[in-house]
């Protein structure tokens, strides 16, 4: 109940939807109702029962109005009576005809309207939860993303919030009109008769308990299918990206016989709900027609023995209304069943949004305007829970200069870079801008002053020119050339079928690694940054396109301030200051030159890679 209600929050603000709702429902179903109590007088047409002078002498005066059901009857039949006296028989059952068409096309009407809010209503549902997820996943910092299988994700985004709208919000009309009929009937009823349906109402809390059990275990099923899709899609989704990796090693029958396991056992699972969840409708049916059986036998037995209220013509009205009341019962049995499995969609949804970023900004957190002086690490310590990556860590690095990061795999090079842009926050110590903690400045304004080259170029399924200009939307398309001139990726760019429009695929697919890195760095060029952390940005790289992105990257790191990350040492022997990682501890710091004369660490991964 409690997640329902949470997902019914995204509704938010209801007046938009619940007044007009509740008032188109409540027309529609006493309407509805009205139908079906017409059939008293109808059957007493049929069965000669109208134009006795006893059945006359009921309806010559005019009754005065009281808020009971009573009134509306006894208002009813002064009109038809009206009706016999004037046109007979024949005019009676007109006019009772041609009532019942206007009741029936209003019931439907004001339903019809009432579906049409609900169905605002869920889109605007389903759009507010999709936009806090994606939000939330936007807002969460790098290492909950690293954490979690992205297939996962992927399910939470779509599938999750596709089940919550099918399962959750589109029963909203059930969960609110149905109730409401249900106690509507039951008002008709115990005015018809209150002994049956006193009786009535000692059977009917059987089936409510025995469809309540198996929505239970239906609940647990579901998750267990969430679940298992979510390993489905992870694994489509490496499949897809290691598709090179898979063929190269003849990999297909092991790749095919892992997604089958998960194929074949969410298969069972989703037998397994749709047996339990079919079993519910055809179970509340039974027992409600088994208990309008035991209520003719009943009742039957007091109108044939004259021991009832009712009049035949009303029995059997009493009867028909009371088996439209199974109607929105069995709607309710079944939308509570399959309610559960959109209640799991809406706990997996509610946790992600739930989850809350590490890394935020303070509240008074100020915007750094400008660059001006340095930046300095002062005794920073990082680590992934239980494991340390950087320890103690001290390090300026002076406006306009270059710092290189060099050291074996694992050393902490990539972690520190990161820790520049708050991408992660140290787990001791500080980092300073201009004398300032960076965590005393907002994010965005920080991220602003940097620009950022991986080795693995990301790039969007987007034109080229939309690529260099992302997230710049006021850049010309000389602005766009002028930075890919200086990234020497112009005239690959023009060698391309649409020039600067061209789509280049999944994640660049349609490029080579050294035309997707030059447009990498194209991006940082127009983003004219006065910071730079490049990371490994040449290293997967052949020796010409390393040539024309070194250039680039030289062309970029101009008066600017820039931290290079580099496995090959030949590209970094001109920085101003080389700091050597091992473990998470700097163990080396110097110029080239300087460096060498120790022969400590970065002199023997120099001659490593001079030998090689």
């Amino acid at each position: 109940m409690k997640t329902y209600l949470r997902i019914l929050q995204f509704a938010r603000p209801y007046s938009r939807f619940v007044p007009l709702y509740f008032v188109y429902t409540v027309l529609g179903i006493v309407f509805g109702l009205f139908n079906f109590t017409l059939i008293i007088p109808l059957l007493n047409v049929l069965f000669g029962q109208v134009g006795t002078e006893e059945a006359m002498s009921m309806v010559t005066q005019r009754p005065e109005f009281r808020f009971e059901i009573s009134f509306f009857t006894d208002f009813f039949n002064y009109y038809f009576g009206q009706v016999i006296l004037e046109h007979g028989r024949e005019g009676a059952l007109l006019f009772v005809c041609l009532v019942v068409v206007a009741s029936v096309l209003l019931a439907n009407l004001f339903r019809y309207l009432a579906f049409r809010i609900i169905g605002a209503l869920r889109a605007h549902v389903v759009k507010k939860m999709r936009h806090a997820v994606y939000e939330r996943v936007t807002q969460l910092q790098l290492g909950y993303l690293s954490d979690k299988r992205k297939g996962d994700l992927m399910t939470r985004l779509t599938v999750d919030i596709q089940e919550v709208e099918n399962s959750v919000v589109s029963t909203l009309t059930v969960v609110v009109r149905e109730p409401i009929t249900i106690i509507a009937f039951f008002a008709v009823l115990f005015s018809m008769s209150v002994k049956l349906t006193l009786f009535t109402l000692i059977l009917l809390p059987l089936s409510g308990g025995i469809i309540a059990s198996i929505s239970k275990r239906l609940k647990r099923k579901a998750k267990q299918g969430q679940d298992s899709l979510s390993f489905i899609l992870t694994i489509i989704d490496e499949t897809l990206s290691g598709m090179r990796v898979i063929k190269a090693f003849n990999a297909e029958p092991f790749i095919m016989d892992k997604f089958n396991d998960q194929n074949n056992r969410y298969a069972r699972i989703q037998r397994s709900i749709a047996h339990k969840r079919d079993l519910a409708s055809p179970l509340s049916e039974f027992m409600g027609v088994s208990v309008v059986a035991g209520l003719l036998y009943y009742g039957g037995n007091l109108v044939l023995n004259q021991q009832s209220e009712l009049q035949p013509a009303e029995f059997i009205t009493y009867i028909i209304l009371f088996s439209q009341v199974l109607v929105p019962a069995k709607a309710m049995s079944s939308a509570f069943s399959n309610i559960q499995r959109g209640l799991v969609s809406g706990e997996r949804v509610l946790e992600v949004i739930d989850t809350k970023p590490q890394i935020v900004n303070k509240p008074n957190a100020k915007v750094l305007s400008e660059f001006q002086h340095q930046i300095e690490f002062r005794d920073v310590s990082f680590g992934y829970g239980d494991k340390a990556v950087l320890q103690h860590i001290n390090l300026s690095i002076e406006k306009g200069k270059t710092v290189a990061l060099v050291g074996p795999s694992g050393g902490g090079k990539s972690t520190l870079a990161d820790l520049i842009p708050r991408f992660y926050d140290p787990t001791s110590g500080g980092i300073y801008i201009d004398g300032h903690d960076i965590r005393d400045y907002t994010m965005e304004s920080v991220r602003d002053k940097m620009g950022v080259v991986t080795q693995e170029s990301i790039l969007f399924n987007d034109t080229i020119f939309n690529n260099i200009a992302f997230n710049k939307t006021d850049a010309t398309e000389a602005d766009v050339i002028a930075a890919a001139q200086i990234a020497n990726a112009h005239e690959f760019i023009m060698q391309t079928p649409e020039g600067y429009q061209t789509m280049i695929g999944d994640r660049g697919s349609r490029l080579s690694g050294g035309q997707r890195q030059r447009l990498s760095i194209a991006r940082a060029i127009l983003k004219n940054p006065p910071i730079l952390i490049l990371d490994e940005a040449t290293s997967a790289l052949d020796t010409e396109s390393e040539k024309l992105v070194q250039e680039a990257l030289t062309n970029l790191m101009k008066n600017r301030t820039s931290i290079v990350i580099a496995h090959r040492l030949s590209t970094i022997q001109h920085a101003d200051e080389i700091v050597v990682l091992q473990q998470g501890r700097i163990v080396e710091r110097g110029t080239h030159d300087e460096l060498l004369q120790t022969s400590g660490l970065y002199s023997k991964l120099t001659q490593m890679q001079l030998t090689v």
